[in-house]
């Protein structure tokens, strides 16, 4: 049976999509397959919280089976239940007590997972776990750490909790991502082209562009990174690019990336962008999203 651990929760939940998350709560309490539910849904908290599609991001991913994981931000599950059969031992930390409550009631029924409400900052672990993982999750730093260097504080943060040989898996968007070029708004802050001028009006949510983010995650004292390039993004993907496999021109990408949660101008087509990117070896900086492996 899982474990629900509250001992680190404050009281308040400082984050969350609503109370549509009570919905989700009591789908999840009575369904164990949401096919008819996203069949029949146009929200997209539904959408993103419980389509397996989210799990295209790792289900490829070479996990070792007797390895042990920390999910840092656990959403609503969308990956938690795969991490538990993919692994040894899983434990997942949420900020939002909601939130946890959807995870444990969506994946009740592993042995080898616990589920934490709490800020991980004010967790010690006794443990070291071969993988952690930060899914949409490294963009909010600067709302929920202290310090003059928010970002690469939570980083050492989550550093600290891995094995000698462990890794560090983020998913993030890019700031320079093409969508973003083409009148999409930022994902976070709902403006226009806010990324791109460097979020002049607030820097609590940030995202990175690659030479950023790698600069970032190298300043931490990891030695070895992978990237990955998640199309269309890092939270519905269809097809995830490396550096060892680039997208061809000829590989068809959406005329404009899908929006979601949000209304947004079409300036160009996007399909043709890229195709014209790629023949001039830009597309690793105007993918819309990172996935990254970080290695100590």
């Amino acid at each position: 049976m899982t474990k629900f651990n509250i001992n680190y929760y404050k009281g308040s939940d400082l984050y969350s999509d609503g109370d549509i998350e009570n919905t989700i709560l009591d789908m999840v309490k009575n369904n164990t397959d949401f096919t008819d539910i996203l069949h029949d849904t146009d929200n997209w908290a539904i959408l993103y919280h419980l389509t397996p599609i989210r799990k295209n991001l790792l289900d490829w991913y070479d996990f070792d089976t007797n390895a042990t994981l920390l999910e840092i931000g656990g959403g609503c599950g969308a990956f938690s239940g795969m991490f538990a059969q993919k692994l040894k031992e899983v434990k997942v930390v949420e900020l939002s007590k909601r939130r946890a409550e959807i995870i444990y009631n969506r994946h009740k029924n592993y042995e080898n997972l616990e589920i934490i409400a709490g800020n991980l900052n004010d967790i010690a672990f006794a443990e070291k776990f071969d993988y952690v993982t930060l899914i949409g999750v490294l963009e909010y730093a600067g709302k929920f750490t202290e310090g003059n260097t928010p970002f690469k504080t939570f980083l050492e943060n989550a550093k600290s909790y891995l094995k000698p040989n462990g890794k560090l898996l983020i998913a993030i968007e890019n700031k320079f991502g093409l969508k973003y070029w083409a009148g999409a708004r930022e994902d976070h802050t709902g403006r226009y082209f806010d990324g791109i001028e460097d979020y002049p009006n607030d820097k609590g949510i940030q995202t990175f562009g690659k030479k950023e983010l790698e600069a970032l995650i190298l300043s931490t004292g990891f030695r070895c990174l992978e990237f990955y390039y998640p199309m269309p993004d890092y939270k519905l993907p269809k097809i995830i690019y490396s550096d060892e496999y680039l997208p061809k021109i000829d590989d068809l990408f959406d005329i404009y990336s899908p929006n979601f949660d949000q209304d947004r101008c079409v300036l160009f087509n996007e399909r043709e962008a890229f195709k014209n990117l790629i023949k001039n070896e830009q597309f690793t900086f105007f993918a819309n999203s990172f996935l990254v492996e970080a290695s100590l």
